[in-house]
């Protein structure tokens, strides 16, 4: 039973993720040709639908964590993918004034980039049990660019969001209220940003850290 139980997992996780890896193909697709034909302005719109199943579909991943699936913390899952859902429905899909700013297109390309090799990866490691050396390298180095323009685009994003926040007052909780309650969705947009500032730089050395480990280990084998 153990060996059928070990296959069906296997067979999940392969499904799993060569589903978000398509996903994500489809978004890096849509982005490069309606930069190439419409230019910058034209990206969100091209990408809308894809970017938003692609990206909620890693709340799985936070389960997969949680149910032992996977041997990922979820410690370092959660942070890195409740960030990546507050940009994709809190910031993007709620302020339709972002969208036609440049840091959409670097923030889609450095996300659809850095997916579609991570996907790539494990569903290489699920389906046939190992991943080829150079795809290795990938997944454990193309970070080192792609996670500073990422996290610059989260974050001037937000920032560009922050009037439009407080214009509207989209998502505040005003007092009074019957659960005697008030949150303005403003000022917490700016306590994430404040969490970026020490956040970027540790998540940034676990990833060097869990790189060497697995480069190290690669070539040990």
């Amino acid at each position: 039973m153990a060996g059928v139980g070990s296959a069906v997992r296997r067979l999940y996780l392969s499904v799993y993720n060569w589903v978000v890896f398509f996903g994500w193909a489809q978004v890096l697709y849509y982005a490069i040709m309606a930069l190439v034909e419409s230019g910058h302005e034209a990206v969100y719109a091209a990408v809308e639908r894809p970017l938003q199943f692609a990206q909620t579909a890693a709340v799985m991943e936070i389960l997969h964590g949680l149910v032992g699936l996977v041997r990922s913390p979820v410690s370092a899952t959660l942070p890195q993918i409740g960030s990546r859902l507050f940009l994709t429905w809190g910031i993007l899909w709620s302020f339709p004034e972002t969208h036609s700013h440049i840091l959409v297109t670097s923030l889609v390309i450095s996300w659809s980039i850095t997916e579609i090799i991570r996907y790539s990866f494990f569903g290489m490691k699920e389906a046939f049990g190992f991943a080829p050396s150079w795809l290795l390298w990938l997944r454990y180095s193309t970070f080192m660019v792609l996670y500073p323009t990422g996290i610059s685009s989260e974050v001037g994003l937000i920032y560009i969001a922050l009037p439009y926040m407080k214009a509207s007052e989209k998502y505040c909780l005003r007092m009074p209220n019957k659960w005697n309650f008030s949150f303005d969705y403003f000022y917490a947009s700016v306590l994430s940003l404040a969490v970026y500032l020490p956040g970027s730089p540790h998540m940034f050395t676990y990833m060097l850290t869990q790189r060497k480990k697995a480069l190290a280990k690669a070539k040990a084998a």
